[in-house]
């Protein structure tokens, strides 16, 4: 269960890394795709990180 755990952890790290990339290409002016799509893409990147970190931890507190 231990290596479940530390599956969860680099998951939410690799969705973190990608939330912050976004990020960085929506405070550019004039970047491709639009504004809109890289919001949806920067919440859903940012929910899974989000999820994956609690049951990382969940997993990690309870085993």
């Amino acid at each position: 269960m231990k290596s479940a755990t530390i599956v969860f952890f680099l998951l939410s790290a690799i969705l973190f890394l990608g939330t912050f990339k976004y990020l960085l290409d929506y405070k550019k002016p004039g970047v491709y795709p639009p504004k809109q799509v890289l919001m949806k893409r920067i919440r859903a990147l940012a929910g899974g990180g989000g999820i994956c970190l609690l049951l990382a931890s969940m997993l990690s507190y309870f085993l």
